[in-house]
């Protein structure tokens, strides 16, 4: 199935990752962290899936942040169980309670999204940071696809870690949206702007490549989608569930699809985290990146990053074809179901 794009997109896009090859005649896996917010905008369930789907890599952990006791948490960890890969530790990052972000970040009502009650699984936020401290010294590339609190706690608790982190991040905004596309401002630019602390923080002491939200606004989650996901297995089921919930409780399809032409007009969700997975991983598919000068500032509370010819040389994707990643990932999502997955 994968022939339809005309490449064997795993092989080539591991390759031009440059983790994937031969050495000795053994497969050299790619090492993976996680940082993520799982557990309300359900595109980050999305990326967990599309990572969990990806041959070759080795998911060395997964913290959660912005989380609420310990929540984030166990929703990961159920998502993991019911996929067959508890075997992947998880720990709660930064938590709302701590006082990192201007307002409550909430959650959705667990009995619709989820198939049966979720114990959290809170800990103490040095806990995560140890785990993902781990993560990098192991060699791991460092996704991030929620605020940035973490990244900044974990840099001040040991100085210079991010200057030496493969980071990718979800966020930023540096170019306008493209015309038929939602028209968003950078205040909408949830993951940096919920913190800005974080974000200039890891802007001014990391090396991140950015996926900004300005492009991901390209991809959808459509309706279309859900007979597929039901039948890819326990974990594609849960996100039909949760996309059905989510579809019901923030009308897309008629809030935003029908008023962007650009994108289907049963558009549920956009697959911001998805995305920025695959292109963190090598997928370049209808992808192109500049390296773009940045200058980093806040202005009147929001961060904006600058094109300024003085600036940091930041790798930004410019351009992506979002119908060509939905299908992209809904057909890697096929191979879930032979996962040693248990049953909803």
């Amino acid at each position: 199935m994968w022939l339809a794009f005309g490449l064997h997109p795993y092989s080539r896009s591991l390759q031009d990752f440059g983790s994937m090859g031969n050495l000795g005649g053994e497969a050299i896996m790619v090492k993976v962290h996680l940082d993520t917010d799982l557990g309300g905008d359900i595109d980050d369930l999305c990326a967990l899936a599309l990572l969990l789907s990806w041959p070759g890599i080795e998911l060395t952990g997964i913290t959660t942040v912005g989380d609420d006791t310990g929540r984030r948490a166990g929703y990961t960890r159920e998502a993991l169980r019911i996929a067959g890969r508890d075997d992947i530790p998880v720990a709660a990052g930064a938590d709302m309670a701590d006082g990192y972000y201007p307002y409550p970040l909430g959650l959705p009502d667990e009995a619709r999204y989820w198939p049966r009650p979720v114990p959290p699984a809170p800990g103490p936020v040095e806990v995560a940071l140890d785990l993902l401290k781990r993560s990098i010294d192991a060699g791991a590339l460092v996704i991030g696809i929620g605020p940035y609190t973490n990244l900044r706690l974990l840099d001040e608790r040991y100085p210079g870690t991010l200057a030496r982190t493969n980071l990718w991040l979800m966020g930023g905004y540096v170019y306008p949206v493209r015309a038929g596309f939602p028209q968003w401002g950078n205040d909408m630019d949830f993951n940096v702007q919920v913190d800005v602390r974080s974000a200039q923080h890891v802007f001014e002491h990391g090396r991140p490549s950015l996926t900004p939200l300005t492009v991901t606004v390209e991809t959808s989650l459509r309706r279309a989608c859900l007979p597929a996901l039901r039948a890819s297995g326990p974990l594609g089921a849960l996100i039909a569930r949760q996309a059905e919930a989510f579809a019901e409780d923030w009308e897309n399809e008629t809030r935003l699809a029908l008023a962007s032409p650009g994108l289907p007009d049963d558009t549920i969700n956009f697959q911001h985290d998805p995305l920025t997975c695959a292109i963190a991983l090598g997928w370049r598919d209808g992808i192109e990146i500049a390296e773009v000068p940045l200058r980093f500032e806040v202005r009147n509370g929001l961060m904006r990053e600058i094109v300024d010819s003085q600036g940091r040389p930041t790798p930004v994707v410019t351009r992506i074809d979002g119908m060509r990643f939905s299908d992209f990932w809904l057909q890697a999502l096929d191979s879930l179901d032979s996962l040693d997955s248990r049953s909803l």
